[in-house]
Protein backbone atom coordinates (compact mmCIF):
# COMPACT_ATOMS: atom_id res chain seq x y z
CA UNK A 1 0.00 0.00 0.00
CA UNK A 2 1.50 3.60 -1.25
CA UNK A 3 1.79 5.80 2.17
CA UNK A 4 -0.23 8.78 2.19
CA UNK A 5 1.67 12.02 2.92
CA UNK A 6 1.17 13.19 6.19
CA UNK A 7 0.40 17.11 6.32
CA UNK A 8 1.61 16.91 10.25
CA UNK A 9 5.06 15.52 9.63
CA UNK A 10 7.66 18.23 10.20
CA UNK A 11 10.68 18.35 7.42
CA UNK A 12 14.42 19.49 9.54
CA UNK A 13 17.09 21.83 8.05
CA UNK A 14 18.71 18.17 7.22
CA UNK A 15 16.42 16.26 5.38
CA UNK A 16 16.57 20.09 3.29
CA UNK A 17 20.30 19.89 2.74
CA UNK A 18 20.57 16.55 2.13
CA UNK A 19 17.57 17.25 -0.68
CA UNK A 20 20.06 20.74 -1.58
CA UNK A 21 23.42 18.27 -1.98
CA UNK A 22 21.38 15.86 -4.91
CA UNK A 23 20.55 19.40 -7.37
CA UNK A 24 24.35 20.21 -9.26
CA UNK A 25 25.81 22.99 -11.28
CA UNK A 26 25.18 21.76 -14.84
CA UNK A 27 28.27 22.84 -16.26
CA UNK A 28 30.76 21.08 -13.12
CA UNK A 29 28.82 18.28 -12.05
CA UNK A 30 29.18 18.80 -8.51
CA UNK A 31 26.67 19.38 -5.34
CA UNK A 32 25.66 23.03 -4.57
CA UNK A 33 26.48 21.94 -1.17
CA UNK A 34 29.88 21.20 -2.11
CA UNK A 35 30.52 24.15 -4.22
CA UNK A 36 29.47 26.48 -1.40
CA UNK A 37 26.75 28.06 -3.80
CA UNK A 38 23.83 27.36 -0.78
CA UNK A 39 23.60 31.10 1.12
CA UNK A 40 20.91 30.06 3.36
CA UNK A 41 18.52 27.53 4.62
CA UNK A 42 15.93 27.68 6.94
CA UNK A 43 13.35 25.29 7.87
CA UNK A 44 10.51 25.97 10.25
CA UNK A 45 6.87 25.16 10.59
CA UNK A 46 7.08 23.43 7.18
CA UNK A 47 8.69 26.25 5.02
CA UNK A 48 12.08 26.14 3.69
CA UNK A 49 14.01 29.04 2.33
CA UNK A 50 16.69 28.78 0.62
CA UNK A 51 19.18 31.55 -0.89
CA UNK A 52 21.72 30.02 -3.75
CA UNK A 53 24.73 32.37 -4.77
CA UNK A 54 27.38 32.27 -7.91
CA UNK A 55 31.04 32.82 -8.13
CA UNK A 56 30.20 36.08 -10.27
CA UNK A 57 27.26 38.89 -11.12
CA UNK A 58 27.74 37.66 -14.71
CA UNK A 59 27.54 33.78 -13.98
CA UNK A 60 25.49 32.44 -17.41
CA UNK A 61 21.84 32.97 -16.65
CA UNK A 62 20.71 29.85 -17.93
CA UNK A 63 22.89 27.76 -15.59
CA UNK A 64 21.83 29.69 -13.08
CA UNK A 65 18.28 28.94 -14.01
CA UNK A 66 18.98 25.61 -14.22
CA UNK A 67 20.18 25.23 -10.83
CA UNK A 68 17.98 27.79 -8.56
CA UNK A 69 14.76 25.31 -10.71
CA UNK A 70 16.55 22.35 -9.63
CA UNK A 71 16.84 23.21 -6.09
CA UNK A 72 13.32 24.64 -5.73
CA UNK A 73 12.14 20.87 -7.07
CA UNK A 74 14.28 19.15 -4.63
CA UNK A 75 13.43 21.10 -1.63
CA UNK A 76 9.30 20.91 -2.85
CA UNK A 77 9.79 17.58 -2.90
CA UNK A 78 10.94 16.53 0.70
CA UNK A 79 8.32 15.32 3.16
CA UNK A 80 6.92 17.88 5.65
CA UNK A 81 8.14 20.78 3.50
CA UNK A 82 4.61 22.78 2.62
CA UNK A 83 5.85 25.75 1.35
CA UNK A 84 8.87 26.97 -0.74
CA UNK A 85 11.16 29.74 -1.06
CA UNK A 86 14.47 29.46 -3.10
CA UNK A 87 15.91 32.98 -4.56
CA UNK A 88 19.51 33.19 -6.21
CA UNK A 89 21.27 36.96 -4.46
CA UNK A 90 23.67 39.13 -6.39
CA UNK A 91 22.94 38.14 -9.57
CA UNK A 92 22.29 40.53 -12.62
CA UNK A 93 19.12 38.12 -13.75
CA UNK A 94 17.99 37.14 -9.84
CA UNK A 95 14.76 38.74 -10.55
CA UNK A 96 13.27 37.54 -13.59
CA UNK A 97 15.12 33.79 -12.50
CA UNK A 98 13.56 34.49 -8.86
CA UNK A 99 9.79 35.69 -10.37
CA UNK A 100 10.45 32.13 -12.67
CA UNK A 101 11.08 29.63 -10.77
CA UNK A 102 8.36 30.90 -7.82
CA UNK A 103 5.94 31.16 -10.50
CA UNK A 104 7.08 27.43 -12.32
CA UNK A 105 7.05 29.71 -15.79
CA UNK A 106 10.03 27.70 -17.41
CA UNK A 107 13.25 29.54 -18.78
CA UNK A 108 11.79 30.93 -21.55
CA UNK A 109 8.52 32.36 -20.10
CA UNK A 110 11.05 33.83 -17.39
CA UNK A 111 13.53 35.22 -20.13
CA UNK A 112 10.30 36.67 -22.25
CA UNK A 113 11.65 38.45 -25.49
CA UNK A 114 15.34 36.83 -24.99
CA UNK A 115 15.24 33.01 -24.79
CA UNK A 116 14.20 31.16 -27.58
CA UNK A 117 14.36 27.46 -26.22
CA UNK A 118 13.68 25.50 -22.87
CA UNK A 119 17.28 24.24 -21.43
CA UNK A 120 16.55 20.38 -22.19
CA UNK A 121 18.93 20.18 -24.67
CA UNK A 122 21.50 22.68 -22.92
CA UNK A 123 21.26 20.23 -19.73
CA UNK A 124 22.17 17.01 -22.07
CA UNK A 125 25.01 18.32 -23.35
CA UNK A 126 26.32 18.91 -19.45
CA UNK A 127 25.12 15.52 -19.03
CA UNK A 128 27.00 13.97 -21.78
CA UNK A 129 30.46 15.92 -20.55
CA UNK A 130 29.87 14.50 -17.17
CA UNK A 131 29.63 11.12 -18.67
CA UNK A 132 32.77 11.74 -20.59
CA UNK A 133 34.24 13.20 -17.17
CA UNK A 134 33.30 9.99 -15.51
CA UNK A 135 34.11 7.54 -18.06
CA UNK A 136 37.85 9.32 -17.68
CA UNK A 137 37.90 8.90 -13.84
CA UNK A 138 36.75 5.50 -14.16
CA UNK A 139 38.97 4.60 -16.79
CA UNK A 140 42.29 5.46 -15.18
CA UNK A 141 41.80 3.44 -12.26
CA UNK A 142 41.14 0.36 -14.88
CA UNK A 143 44.56 1.23 -16.70
CA UNK A 144 46.19 1.06 -13.04
CA UNK A 145 45.41 -2.11 -12.44
CA UNK A 146 47.36 -3.28 -15.26
CA UNK A 147 44.78 -3.14 -18.42
CA UNK A 148 45.49 -1.56 -21.80
CA UNK A 149 43.69 0.95 -23.07
CA UNK A 150 42.59 -1.52 -26.08
CA UNK A 151 41.50 -3.47 -23.46
CA UNK A 152 38.65 -1.42 -22.71
CA UNK A 153 36.02 -1.52 -25.48
CA UNK A 154 35.71 -5.23 -24.39
CA UNK A 155 34.77 -4.72 -20.52
CA UNK A 156 31.57 -3.91 -19.40
CA UNK A 157 30.44 -2.02 -16.39
CA UNK A 158 29.17 -5.32 -14.37
CA UNK A 159 33.61 -6.43 -14.78
CA UNK A 160 34.21 -3.41 -13.40
CA UNK A 161 34.85 -3.45 -9.70
CA UNK A 162 32.25 -1.10 -7.85
CA UNK A 163 33.67 2.41 -6.60
CA UNK A 164 31.68 5.67 -6.13
CA UNK A 165 32.91 6.75 -9.18
CA UNK A 166 31.43 3.67 -11.00
CA UNK A 167 28.43 4.51 -9.95
CA UNK A 168 28.47 8.04 -10.76
CA UNK A 169 28.90 6.91 -13.70
CA UNK A 170 25.89 4.69 -13.98
CA UNK A 171 23.62 7.14 -12.49
CA UNK A 172 24.91 9.96 -15.17
CA UNK A 173 24.51 7.47 -17.85
CA UNK A 174 21.01 6.29 -16.82
CA UNK A 175 20.02 10.35 -16.74
CA UNK A 176 20.45 10.49 -20.20
CA UNK A 177 18.84 7.47 -21.11
CA UNK A 178 21.97 5.67 -22.28
CA UNK A 179 22.97 1.97 -21.19
CA UNK A 180 24.07 1.40 -17.50
CA UNK A 181 23.47 -2.23 -17.05
CA UNK A 182 26.17 -4.54 -15.98
CA UNK A 183 26.53 -6.41 -19.57
CA UNK A 184 26.44 -2.75 -21.44
CA UNK A 185 30.09 -1.99 -22.87
CA UNK A 186 32.32 0.33 -20.36
CA UNK A 187 32.95 2.89 -23.59
CA UNK A 188 30.10 4.18 -25.34
CA UNK A 189 29.62 7.25 -27.20
CA UNK A 190 27.47 9.88 -25.18
CA UNK A 191 25.76 11.41 -27.96
CA UNK A 192 24.21 7.46 -29.20
CA UNK A 193 25.09 5.19 -26.69
CA UNK A 194 26.51 3.48 -29.34
CA UNK A 195 29.81 1.39 -27.44
CA UNK A 196 33.26 2.34 -28.91
CA UNK A 197 35.26 0.51 -30.90
CA UNK A 198 39.00 -0.97 -30.26
CA UNK A 199 40.77 1.04 -33.24
CA UNK A 200 38.73 4.16 -31.49
CA UNK A 201 39.29 3.30 -27.53
CA UNK A 202 42.88 5.94 -27.33
CA UNK A 203 41.05 8.70 -29.14
CA UNK A 204 37.95 8.48 -27.21
CA UNK A 205 39.73 7.77 -23.85
CA UNK A 206 41.83 11.42 -24.60
CA UNK A 207 38.71 13.52 -25.18
CA UNK A 208 37.58 11.94 -21.82
CA UNK A 209 40.82 12.94 -20.03
CA UNK A 210 40.79 16.45 -21.66
CA UNK A 211 36.96 16.86 -20.45
CA UNK A 212 37.78 15.70 -17.17
CA UNK A 213 40.48 17.92 -16.71
CA UNK A 214 38.64 21.13 -18.06
CA UNK A 215 35.67 20.75 -16.18
CA UNK A 216 38.18 19.91 -13.06
CA UNK A 217 39.64 23.75 -13.93
CA UNK A 218 36.61 25.52 -14.20
CA UNK A 219 35.32 23.80 -10.68
CA UNK A 220 38.66 25.56 -9.08
CA UNK A 221 38.50 28.93 -10.98
CA UNK A 222 34.61 29.15 -9.49
CA UNK A 223 35.62 28.37 -6.12
CA UNK A 224 38.20 30.55 -5.90
CA UNK A 225 36.11 33.39 -7.68
CA UNK A 226 33.67 32.54 -4.69
CA UNK A 227 36.16 32.76 -1.90
CA UNK A 228 36.75 36.42 -3.44
CA UNK A 229 33.63 37.45 -3.52
CA UNK A 230 32.31 35.87 0.08
CA UNK A 231 35.36 36.07 1.99
CA UNK A 232 33.89 34.90 5.15
CA UNK A 233 32.99 31.57 3.38
CA UNK A 234 35.55 29.20 4.49
CA UNK A 235 33.84 29.47 8.04
CA UNK A 236 30.60 28.12 6.64
CA UNK A 237 32.34 25.21 4.90
CA UNK A 238 31.51 22.05 6.87
CA UNK A 239 28.28 23.41 9.04
CA UNK A 240 25.74 22.31 6.36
Amino acid sequence: MTAIHDRNVRADHASVWSALATVRDPELDEPLTDLGFVARCEVAAGRAQVELRLPTYFCAPNFAFLMVADAYDAVAAVPGIEETEVVLQDHFAAEAINRGVAARSGFVASFEGEAADELDSLRADFLRKAVLAGTDRVCRAVLAAGFDADDLPGLTLGEVPSTVDIERLRARRRELGLPAADGDPLLIDPGSGAGVAAGNAKRHLAFARLTRTSMEANSGVCRGMLRVRYPGIEKEEGTG
